[in-house]
């Protein structure tokens, strides 16, 4: 359709200046869609030939004008202020830096829209949620001195300009650490009955839970107040047995905190009162905060795990064998998954490195330092299990044996996750 019949076209229609300039709303740089409206109307009236960026430029400072009634937007663009007002009201009690705008409108102004362009065979329109979102982002703006950020905000604002309604998204929280525990018998995290899922149950003395506490409720606890959030989530770089000490320079962790109300905080006073309410049962060190491709990075890291076991034989061992077991290594074993997580755990065949084996006392329970590949099963290496672990410390020594004391005393990973 050529610029005439466009324009004649366009004479049939009320339209404010946000919803005219929106319809060419891609053509030209650096105005608003009111601005190319007003330009847009001074040459339909004036007869002007084709429009050029030049025009939109020289007309777009009219005076404004407001129709009696729009056709398409209804003067939903001279609402934006309240909009903006409702918004910031509903977000006052966040902390936040950021934040982006989202709306819903009506279905009927949305198909007025869509017609008019199908009709008119326009290529340059924007969509009137697109510069309503972000009329009412420069006012929020200006009101909050909060920024609008479109990849990662900390909370999304989607207001229903139908009701005068907003709904808030609020963005997690995230904390990055280091965690070691210090007693047996606590794992990771929470660990819901079995018998009744969590529900409460005799079994579990209606706790819901197989164990009192975990290292996830422990550090969370505080977290939890702080930021006053809805509901937390522990993300672990791996995770040792429950009856193993978590030593060393502790396994990095982040928990995600959803909902939170606060998120800043002086950490090394965050990193205190946790350590102060775990009681040495948990201690937590290089805290900060972090994000959600961490998480990713957390979950996917290739990580070598050192340990140290204290070992139990079913009779009396040979010291010089038990020392010579450090010429074996390092060797590659083959691990079917061990039959004390085969319930929970694809039954298959793996390959893992140990890539260093030091005996550190030849006592009656001897002591040995194993380093290795993340998902070794350091338990079932000494004992065999059954055979499902090749070769073993049982199978090299020709003598039955188990651990009976392993503690975590070191985590390696890859750069490019831990940061200072």
């Amino acid at each position: 359709m050529g610029d005439a019949e466009i324009k004649n076209e366009l004479s049939e229609y009320s339209l404010c200046d946000h919803c005219l300039g929106r319809l060419f709303g891609k053509f030209g740089h650096g105005f608003s869609n009111a601005e190319r409206g007003r330009a847009v109307r001074y040459c339909m009236k004036n007869n002007v030939g084709e429009m050029k960026e030049e025009d939109i430029k020289r007309f777009s400072k009219l005076e404004k004008k407001i129709s009696v009634n729009c056709y398409l937007c209804e003067n939903i663009f001279e609402e934006t202020e309240k909009f903006a007002s409702i918004v910031t009201e509903k977000m006052r009690k966040y902390e936040f830096s950021s934040f982006l705008i989202g709306s819903k409108t009506d279905r009927e102004i949305i198909e007025r829209e869509e017609e008019l362009w199908e009709k008119l065979k326009l290529k340059f329109y924007e969509q009137i949620r697109s510069e309503l979102n972000r009329e009412i982002g420069k006012k929020v703006e200006e009101e909050t001195g909060k920024k609008v950020n479109f990849s990662n905000p900390d909370i999304t604002a989607i207001m229903d300009t139908r009701y005068d309604n907003v709904t808030l998204q609020i963005s997690s929280f995230f904390m990055y650490g280091r965690y070691k525990k210090l007693v047996r018998g606590i794992p990771q995290t929470k660990w819901p009955c079995k018998a009744c899922r969590g529900k409460g149950c005799e079994k579990c003395n209606f706790a819901g839970k197989m164990y009192p506490t975990s290292v996830e409720e422990i550090i969370a606890a505080i977290v939890m107040e702080k930021t006053d959030g809805y509901e937390h989530f522990f993300h672990g770089m791996g995770r040792e047995d429950i009856d193993a000490r978590m030593l060393g320079n502790g396994r990095p962790f982040i928990l995600e905190i959803r909902n939170p109300v606060k998120r800043y905080f002086d950490m090394s006073k965050m990193e205190d009162e946790i350590n102060n309410y775990a009681k040495n049962r948990v201690e937590v060190s290089n805290l900060r905060t972090s994000d959600g491709s961490e998480v990713v990075k957390i979950k996917d890291a290739m990580t070598e795990k050192t340990y140290r076991v204290v070992v139990m034989f079913e009779k009396p061992v040979n010291k010089e064998k038990v020392k010579e077991l450090e010429n074996a290594f390092p060797i590659t074993i083959t691990q079917r998954t061990p039959l004390r997580v085969a319930h929970r755990r694809a039954d298959k065949y793996r390959k893992r490195k140990v890539t260093d084996f030091r005996v550190e006392s030849t006592d009656e329970n001897p002591t040995f330092i194993i380093k290795g590949e993340s998902g070794l099963y350091i338990k079932e290496l000494i004992s065999g299990d059954n055979g499902r672990t090749v070769p073993s410390i049982a199978e090299m020594l020709g003598i039955g044996c188990k651990a009976k004391e392993l503690d975590v005393i070191g985590v390696e990973y890859g750069e490019g996750i831990e940061r200072t």
